[in-house]
């Protein structure tokens, strides 16, 4: 759509949800959508599209993590979700009420309906998102993300077209507190939609072990190159389990072949926000920083002084990680146990390749 640069319209988060739960990134956005619209001297809006009873709990969620008013679209093709109506519903909403800024979050839901909205309504979209802010001049959304593999971080400016879009990937925003009894403006509509739609969802089968195990965790032990070979990832694992924490990986570990992609930590992985990260043998490439950058504390394990993972460590450790990391397990296992346990044993040779999940690896151990 054409720019209204006259007044403002408010910023949007589109909520993620799946019945009455919703998305964490849904309410990491609306922490996010209250500074923008402070600045552009607007409101925060939540977008919730569904069917059911769901939209005035989800509403009155929004109202508790900073949204101001809440729009609720409702029709019964909206769910389950499929992307053709939920981006009409969208759409219109859109066309209607002029917002400023649409913020979703990148997950597999938000990137569909993203990039169908964006196209209906001929208007920008940057996607996987880092960085948000209001440029102070212009008042436009200055919207970062990395590019050319990670080696640069790009800022990129929507001047000529309204809504402004954006996708920004769970983790890389805090979530903000909620406040009990806020309130709002409910906003109830009803999208004019065809019942039945072409596409229709059959069955949903969830992955066992999707990205929810990185993405909700409060430790992650990563593992990188350094590590040399596959089945030396199961000491990662157990250190994991000792502090209570999940095992994620670098670009580098996955493209070997050592451990499967849904560890992978990084631009073109998860970006999480645990409150304890512990870096093995990482080097820290832009690319995996991009990932874990804003964890609470950051540990790096790595022999060399000079790696780039210890200009953002809060703790570095510089020696051999095969000799620091079972020290760490045994040292866990002490102040739980009252005694010190053996660590797994540790193959420092190279060659090896894998090819097998690290927890696979363990599990026939």
């Amino acid at each position: 759509m054409a720019a209204n640069l006259k007044k403002p319209g408010e910023v949007w988060v589109v909520v993620e949800h799946t019945g009455s739960e919703a998305a964490a990134v849904s309410w990491e956005l609306l922490g996010v959508a209250k500074k923008l619209s402070a600045e552009l001297g607007t409101r925060p809006a939540a977008v919730i599209i569904g069917d059911g009873d769901h939209g005035k709990t989800l509403s009155e969620q929004a109202f508790s993590f900073g949204a101001e008013a809440a729009y609720v679209a409702d029709h019964p093709a909206l769910t389950p979700f499929t992307a053709e109506p939920h981006s009409q519903a969208l759409a219109a909403l859109a066309r209607k009420h002029n917002p400023e800024v649409i913020l979703l979050g990148a997950t597999t839901k938000g990137r569909d309906l993203a990039s169908a909205v964006a196209t209906d309504l001929e208007t920008g979209l940057t996607a996987d998102c880092t960085e948000l802010g209001i440029d102070p001049e212009t008042k436009l959304l200055r919207q970062t993300r990395p590019a050319f593999g990670g080696n640069i971080m790009a800022t990129i400016i929507s001047p000529d077209t309204r809504p402004q879009m954006a996708t920004v990937r769970p983790g890389v925003f805090a979530r903000p507190e909620p406040v009990a009894g806020a309130s709002g403006e409910l906003i109830a509509t009803k999208p004019k939609l065809a019942k039945d739609q072409p596409v229709r969802q059959l069955q949903f089968i969830p992955d066992p072990e999707d990205e929810a195990s990185l993405q909700g965790a409060d430790v992650i032990v990563s593992g990188g190159r350094g590590m040399r070979q596959a089945k030396n990832f199961i000491m990662l694992g157990e250190l994991a389990r000792e502090l209570g924490g999940v095992v994620g990986a670098s670009r580098g570990a996955v493209d070997a072949g050592w451990v499967s992609a849904r560890h992978q930590v990084g631009q073109t992985g998860q970006t999480v926000r645990p409150i304890l990260y512990i870096a093995v043998g990482i080097s820290g490439a832009i690319q995996h920083l991009t990932g874990m950058q804003h964890s609470d504390i950051i540990v790096a394990i790595n022999n060399d002084p000079d790696a780039p993972i210890f200009d953002i460590a809060d703790y570095g450790i510089v020696g051999d990680l095969f000799e620091i990391v079972p020290a760490m397990i045994a040292e866990a296992r002490k102040r739980k146990d009252g005694k010190a346990a053996p660590a797994s044993k540790i193959d420092t040779g190279g060659g090896e390749t894998g090819g097998e999940d690290f927890l696979e690896s363990e599990a026939s151990a």
